[in-house]
């Protein structure tokens, strides 16, 4: 592999890991990521580092758990004196670009990346900012049941408006790439909004799908009062005591977030296509994963915001040039371990300003003992739908998850997938019980974490209310711009733009 390869790095919002064919899955139809799994190293135990998109992907960028870079919520700025792997690679020779989302929010919405060929789908201000005090049913950004209750097919929905624009101006940029005469390498990340509910797909890719073959949740509906406080938080704040569902209706909102996985999929053999008929595919490492998962409707939840298995663990390949067959790690990592990885592809550099959490995927890639004890991971939530920060860490088949002020869950993965039986308390696990405890409290203080929470959605919410008194309203939502001088015939002759708009170039004889 060269020293400074180029990476193509996808991303999708809310996909769960477990229906996907490459993790065993046998509904949901995705022909490209599987044939992209057949050549790559298949994460089965990858997480993100907060279940909710902004956190999750602010802590990816930067290297660093959420609690400790203040990304509590889907409403916390990003600084733009907060070093991300864009500014990483960007100083390692790098062409960096984004199309889609990264739900960044603040004035800075570029952080590093040296081009954005797309706004972003959701606010860049502190619109979302949720309020504890006002106990777990505040919902800024409006999640409720509604998205299951209407559940279905579509014409057309915002969401692919986005990622239609999303995926036409990403595979353009890889042609314009292949054109450039001295290209640096480059790192193109590649988000989109789905398989995010609402769960409304188009017929094209619902047809897929027999109505019938589609299943419903592995785990029953548990009852509320049987539930987690976390869990019977998120019930409220999902507004789930209110809108009841139905078995239908359950089948009819995982039929079409299996369709939209499949919606995706094409998406991701358009952007492998392209690789390969551009002539990059043998020097390009490729990534595919999501910023959380989904319940889907296991245990009667939906949406994610929660410590279980569909909600945290994500999907993860890596694909480098010249190594064939599929590698299965069983390693727990998470995408906090991201930047340092891109470090080593990159080869630097070495003076990054501060410490970073996560620890590379090399070893691992280059095949190296991944025993499940070596590695650990941490998840944390502070978002809405709750009113206590949380924290969960996961180490070899352990996952121990720490609610503020509220009773552990410990869990063996191994034993019970399912996380069916809370272990904690009991005194043949009492020893890995206190380690993970200690494991979650050293470097984080439930006390400190919920202060500064606190003190932090005040600040928001009055910044909130004065910009929307205020007038013209502020925003900082990134405007997409795309100059035409360079792209068409200008006062050059025609034939010599044409012939250098060719690909493969064609010399004149």
């Amino acid at each position: 592999m060269a020293r400074h390869p180029n990476i193509l790095f996808i991303q999708v919002d809310q996909m769960a890991a477990a229906p996907l064919p490459f993790h065993g899955g046998r509904i949901v139809r995705a022909p490209h990521l599987q044939a992209l799994a057949e050549d790559a190293a298949i994460f089965e135990a990858a997480y993100c580092n907060s279940p909710i998109c902004a956190p999750s992907r602010f802590s990816m960028m930067t290297g660093r758990l959420p609690t400790s870079i203040d990304a509590f919520d889907n409403a916390s700025e990003l600084p733009a004196s907060r070093p991300t792997f864009a500014h990483l690679l960007a100083r390692a020779g790098y062409h960096t670009v984004l199309s889609g989302k990264m739900h960044f929010i603040g004035p800075d919405q570029l952080h590093g990346f040296a081009e954005r060929l797309t706004t972003d789908i959701y606010p860049a201000d502190f619109a979302w900012t949720p309020n504890w005090a006002a106990g777990p049913r505040d919902r800024p950004s409006g999640i409720s049941m509604v998205n299951v209750l209407q559940a279905g097919t579509c014409v057309r929905s915002l969401q692919m408006d986005y990622d239609d624009e999303v995926e036409q101006l990403a595979v353009q940029h890889l042609y314009d790439l292949a054109r450039r005469p001295r290209r640096k390498p480059f790192f193109l990340a590649v988000s989109f909004s789905h398989p995010h509910p609402p769960y409304t797909a188009g017929r094209e890719w619902w047809d897929r799908y027999r109505h019938d073959d589609i299943d419903l949740p592995r785990v029953a509906p548990i009852p509320v009062e049987q539930r987690d406080v976390h869990s019977q938080w998120l019930h409220a704040s999902h507004g789930a005591d209110l809108q009841p569902v139905s078995d239908e209706q359950v089948r009819n909102a995982r039929h079409a977030y299996y369709a939209n996985i499949s919606y995706i999929d094409d998406k991701v053999g358009r952007l492998l296509r392209t690789l390969g008929e551009c002539g990059m595919a043998d020097d390009t490492i490729v990534v595919f994963t999501s910023d959380h998962g989904e319940m889907l409707g296991e245990r009667g939840m939906w949406y994610k915001q929660t410590f279980f298995e569909p909600s945290v663990r994500v999907p993860l390949l890596v694909r480098e040039p010249g190594r064939k067959g599929a590698r299965r790690v069983q390693a727990p990592v998470s995408l906090v371990d991201l930047l340092p990885t891109l470090v080593d592809w990159a080869g630097g550099p070495g003076d990054w300003p501060e410490p970073v959490d996560g620890s590379s995927w090399s070893p691992l890639l280059a095949g190296a003992a991944d025993a499940l004890t070596q590695r650990q991971v941490v998840s944390e939530y502070t978002d809405m739908g709750v009113i206590a920060p949380a924290r969960m860490v996961r180490r070899g088949s352990h996952k121990y998850i720490h609610t503020h002020g509220h009773p552990p869950q410990l869990f063996d993965l191994r034993a019970d997938p399912d996380e069916l039986r809370n272990l904690a308390g009991r005194e043949d696990v009492a020893a890995i019980e206190s380690e993970l405890r200690a494991a979650v409290l050293r470097d984080w203080d439930g006390d400190a974490v919920l202060r500064r929470v606190l003190a932090s959605q005040r600040r928001r919410l009055y910044l909130k209310e004065a910009a929307a008194a205020t007038e013209p309203r502020p925003t900082w939502d990134y405007q997409a711009h795309r100059d035409d001088s360079q792209r068409f015939v200008r006062s050059h002759g025609a034939a010599g733009a044409k012939a250098l708009a060719r690909f493969p170039f064609v010399a004149p004889s």
